[in-house]
């Protein structure tokens, strides 16, 4: 009778070792906790046991090639939609016929510039899923979930920062640029695209900065109390990021990205502390536990 049984079952429980070892990555992603190890210690594991090493280089290059790929991907699609882009991206100086190109090569140049940035705009989502995998064995089981959360955070940080170029800055930074001088000018495609994808770009990631201070603070990199005490430092090195991200000599353009990276710097504090709280508790209910 036994051995029937385990006949006309075998089947459902073969099936069922089959999804438990389909599941098992994503149920160790969620429940298992990674072993508490000073960054000196880690340091000299490595050293000690390259072999480890050579793993995470190796799962970091699979990380790479399928961030590239999805890239490539979402370039194509870009690509489909150029015209599109064009003429979305020159609004700001009332369209693509004030562009006088110059070189033979240079429209190409421009298309690959605006193709390139909307192509990681696209693929922002699934690189920044790579790159969590990649760092989420560090990571305690809370802080996994946390960030898994943050992935749409990063994504809308990111067009946010390129939606404030594009509707705050340039309005108010190509007008004193193209009349500073009284002299008629003509607006070459390399230089405008270059001008405003950067923009777009740099603002873009500067307003990463709370989602970075939060991921750092839970892995006990930084702290709140840290960015409280360097906050005059932090203001100098902010002072000349504006200036460096905004080539315009008048201060107004300079106060528009300043003032949002002064809010940015109080809103990565505010994360710190809580991610900071967070990791303390962890550590003390780990300690209780154990």
């Amino acid at each position: 009778m036994r051995k029937m049984l385990r006949r006309i079952t075998r089947p459902f429980r073969k099936f069922g070792e089959f999804v438990a070892r389909r599941f098992k990555p994503i149920q160790d992603f969620f429940f298992q906790e990674p072993e508490e190890a000073p960054l000196g210690d880690s340091i000299q594991l490595a050293f000690e046991q390259p072999q480890g090493m050579l793993e995470h280089l190796a799962a970091l290059r699979r990380h790479i090639f399928r961030s590239l790929v999805v890239f490539f991907v979402a370039a194509g699609a870009a690509y489909i939609f150029l015209d599109d882009l064009l003429a979305w991206i020159t609004v700001p100086i009332g369209g693509i016929d004030q562009l006088r190109a110059v070189e033979v090569t240079e429209p190409i140049g421009v298309a690959m510039r605006v193709v390139v940035l909307a192509g990681f705009a696209l693929a922002l989502p699934y690189i920044t899923m790579e790159i969590f995998l990649f760092i989420a064995p560090a990571l305690s089981r809370r802080a996994r979930v946390g960030g898994l959360l943050a992935i749409p955070l990063v994504v809308a940080f990111f067009f946010g920062g390129m939606a404030f170029a594009y509707y705050f800055i340039l309005p108010t930074g190509l007008p004193v640029l193209l009349n500073f001088l009284p002299v008629p000018t003509e607006i070459r495609p390399s230089s405008y695209m270059r001008f405003v994808t950067g923009l777009m770009f740099w603002i873009g990631l500067v307003f990463e900065f709370p989602l970075v201070s939060y991921l750092l603070a839970s892995l006990g990199v930084i702290s709140a109390r840290t960015l409280l005490n360097n906050w005059r430092i932090a203001v100098v090195i902010m002072a000349v990021l504006a200036a460096v991200i905004t080539p315009t000599i008048d201060p107004i353009n300079m106060m528009l990205v300043m003032g949002p990276l002064l809010v940015l710097y109080g809103f990565s504090v505010v994360l710190s502390l809580l991610a900071g709280g967070r990791r303390r508790r962890s550590r003390e209910r780990a300690e209780m536990e154990g």
